[in-house]
């Protein structure tokens, strides 16, 4: 069995199960004449590029057009939301020591910027950090369990244990344990994304077509091959939706942990604007806050569309169904 060919059958097999439809044989030219995926049954047929071959990638104006028609919507409602924020501060609707106005925000992140740029790196580095522990956790937590029945008897219920504990409620006990510096912090937010990871990891390993892999194995295919060209793209879909709700988690976390005990971050500066009723210190920081899992949100998303460009949901206005 070639390496193209559960390559493409493992895409195809993805492809076809986010549009509903059972796993499709690879087309022609990704399958041998003595070693490919010849006779698999399929419901669905694959639909070719228009030019018989790969697709014709993007003009640099038709990515920067799309780009600008994903921007314009949210770009309009926070112009509202923004516009309805000044209005009612400049009018002091509301008292300016309890909702400041943009300006006023505005000049304090720009007096205090030093300040506030080296609490966000320690935010940020908190964050990354604990994402990407609780990411490779979560993976290797999810192949245990989607592998191996007794595992999955063993874990899934500790791992929904873990889960329902208010994290706020361990963050004071793992202070005593580990101080006051980073630690605490960081495993605070990995607790907190590695839920997520393992649920959409677990499902999406278990959505592969059981054919397919009974396709594989007839093959020659082993356990590992099947992995890396079936079950793992397979279940790529589900991991990066995963990933893109435990990265923002993780922000959470990281800030959660600077609550209870710390001497640096947008946490500890939260504390220090809600004790001196510093109000645009407040909102500078929430916005700081804000800012750092957007951006986490974006590389994620990014890296899913490098990742997955094959999956249905990459792909617009392209029918993957027949009449």
């Amino acid at each position: 069995m070639t390496e193209n060919s559960l390559d493409t059958a493992g895409r195809q097999a993805a492809a076809d199960q986010a549009s509903g439809a059972r796993a499709a044989a690879a087309g022609p030219g990704s399958v041998g004449a003595g070693d490919g995926l010849d006779g698999a049954a399929s419901s669905t047929v694959a639909i070719p590029p228009p030019s018989g071959g790969r697709p014709p990638r993007p003009t640099l104006g038709r990515r920067a057009v799309t780009f600008a028609d994903s921007l314009w919507r949210p770009a309009l409602v926070l112009a509202v939301f923004f516009a309805a924020w000044w209005f009612v501060a400049a009018r002091e609707y509301v008292p300016n020591y309890l909702v400041p106005t943009p300006g006023q925000v505005w000049e304090t992140m720009t007096t205090q910027w030093s300040e506030l740029a080296r609490h966000t790196l320690v935010t940020l580095y908190e964050t990354v950090l604990g994402f990407v522990l609780a990411a490779a956790l979560g993976l290797v937590t999810a192949v245990a369990i989607a592998y191996s029945r007794t595992l999955d008897k063993a874990l899934y219920p500790i791992v929904l244990f873990a889960q329902v504990i208010p994290k706020i409620a361990i963050a004071p006990l793992l202070v005593v344990w580990f101080g006051l510096g980073l630690t605490p912090k960081i495993i605070l937010a990995v607790l907190i994304a590695f839920f997520p990871v393992v649920i959409s990891g677990v499902a999406g390993l278990r959505s592969t077509d059981p054919e397919l892999l009974d396709l594989a194995a007839t093959m020659g295919a082993g356990p590992w091959r099947t992995f890396r060209k079936i079950r793992f793209p397979n279940a790529l879909p589900h991991l990066m939706a995963g990933l893109k709700v435990a990265v923002t988690l993780a922000v959470v976390g990281a800030v959660v942990g600077e609550f209870v005990g710390a001497s640096e971050g947008l946490g500890y500066v939260l504390l220090l604007a809600n004790g001196n009723l510093d109000a645009p210190l407040l909102f500078a920081d929430l916005i700081l806050m804000s800012a750092i899992g957007i951006v986490l949100f974006v590389l994620v998303e990014i890296a899913e569309a490098l990742l997955i460009p094959w999956h249905a949901s990459r792909r617009a206005g392209v029918s993957l169904t027949t009449s």
